[in-house]
């Protein structure tokens, strides 16, 4: 099953079809949806440059056990933002946009450790950026059927524009800062990181814990996109985003629509 799923979703990202339908029996469970996660990972020979977190709200939460999903974040799909960037979603597919803190993975965690408090995810971090998480899939029902089908795509990624770095980010400070989004120059959601449980540092543990019950071997380099501080914004093809980190930078990017790959 896990396996039909995964190359369904496979072959419809390869395509830039879009998917009316689950390709399949949904996931129910957390365990079923990682399960399909990984099966598709296993059929991609692109490399991983990072993974983004998503939180789960309550009761959601509640009823899976977790406050936090995951999803890869493949190397094709990352590019540091400038003039003319672009996010790309699957024009008969759910796409949208999220401001996001980016943690850099510094080292990797010692072997056989497999929880991390705050302070432990903390140091595995070499550098903090603002930065923008492209969140598409090619099932357009992905974002309104619970965490477990969100996780079974890929976690609704598809790709991440990388912004300026945080300075003295060890502070914490950057939590407080308030962040804008805006889409075609109108504000459309607002927020902080520290609104988080556990705040952004906290996704970074949640992260490592879970690649590491996966058995995945955490990579220096990997980027770690920890979360939608504004809210997760639909969007669509020609659509220009502002996100806005007051003193710490503001991003532009315009939407376009994945192509076949």
């Amino acid at each position: 099953m896990a396996d039909a799923i995964a190359e369904r979703f496979l072959s419809a990202r390869t395509s830039a079809l879009g998917l009316t339908d689950y390709p399949g029996t949904p996931p129910t469970t957390l365990a079923e949806a990682y399960a399909i996660q990984d099966a598709a990972l296993a059929r991609v020979d692109e490399p991983i440059a990072g993974w983004k977190v998503g939180r789960i709200l309550p009761p959601l939460s509640d009823q899976y056990g977790c406050d936090r999903l995951a999803g890869p974040i493949f190397a094709g799909t990352v590019a540091r933002i400038e003039p003319g960037s672009r996010g790309l979603i699957f024009a008969n597919g759910f796409g949208a946009i999220e401001a996001e803190y980016l943690c850099r993975i510094g080292k990797t965690p010692t072997s056989g450790q497999t929880q991390f408090n705050l302070e432990e995810a903390a140091d595995h971090i070499d550098a903090v950026h603002i930065g923008v998480e492209i969140a598409s899939s090619p099932f357009v029902g992905i974002n309104s059927m619970g965490p477990a089908v969100t996780i079974s795509d890929f976690g609704n990624n598809n790709g991440l524009l990388i912004g300026p770095a945080v300075a003295d980010w060890q502070n914490g400070a950057y939590t407080q800062q308030p962040v804008t989004t805006r889409i075609d120059g109108l504000e459309i959601g607002a927020g902080t990181a520290s609104a988080f449980a556990r705040g952004a540092i906290g996704s970074v543990a949640f992260l490592l814990e879970n690649l590491v019950m996966r058995g995945i071997a955490i990579e220096p380099g990997w980027w770690i996109s920890t979360g939608a501080v504004t809210g997760v914004h639909v969007v669509q093809i020609g659509q220009t985003v502002e996100m806005d980190f007051g003193p710490l930078g503001t991003l532009h990017c315009r939407i376009d629509a994945q192509e076949s790959r």
